[in-house]
């Protein structure tokens, strides 16, 4: 099935055909969510962050899917937070995952660094996809900079 039924989710943006991004789905778009294929939904966005979910994992997992939450401090990405990311990522290479946050910009940028340092794809490429959702600011250029100048992981 096309993603096409997920494009009302703010800031949809799918990178390939195993990775879709969005910032917070709406309860009733785990439905299409679900039916467009994706069996993983990652969610890097803080409990008590704007527009969250009481019960998103309890949804997710009643339709099938697998509910990781990685909560990451908007004003302080860490290390740690993108290498707990990226093994969630590796763990599921072969299935489709979603990852949302509460406006795509955590993800974009996670995102952006994921496919650097693991997919090897070029800077170019994956800027491209990250600033169709934002420019980082100062604190995640930083952030930015800080991986991929511990790289490889």
């Amino acid at each position: 099935m096309s993603d096409k039924s997920l494009e009302n989710i703010y800031n949809f943006l799918p990178l390939s055909e195993k990775i879709g991004t969005s910032g917070q789905p709406n309860p009733e778009d785990f439905d299409s969510i679900k039916t467009a294929g994706y069996e993983i939904i990652i969610n890097l966005a803080l409990s008590d962050s704007q527009n969250s979910l009481d019960n998103e994992e309890k949804i997710v997992e009643n339709l099938g899917m697998t509910y990781v939450h990685i909560p990451i401090v908007w004003e302080e990405p860490t290390l740690y937070d993108f290498h707990k990311f990226c093994q969630v990522m590796q763990d599921n290479y072969q299935k489709k995952v979603f990852v949302h946050c509460v406006a795509n910009m955590r993800v974009s940028a996670f995102m952006y660094l994921y496919r650097i340092v693991r997919d090897r794809v070029s800077e170019t490429e994956a800027k491209k996809d990250l600033e169709k959702i934002w420019k980082p600011n100062e604190t995640w250029q930083k952030f930015i900079e800080k991986v991929l100048n511990h790289s490889p992981l």
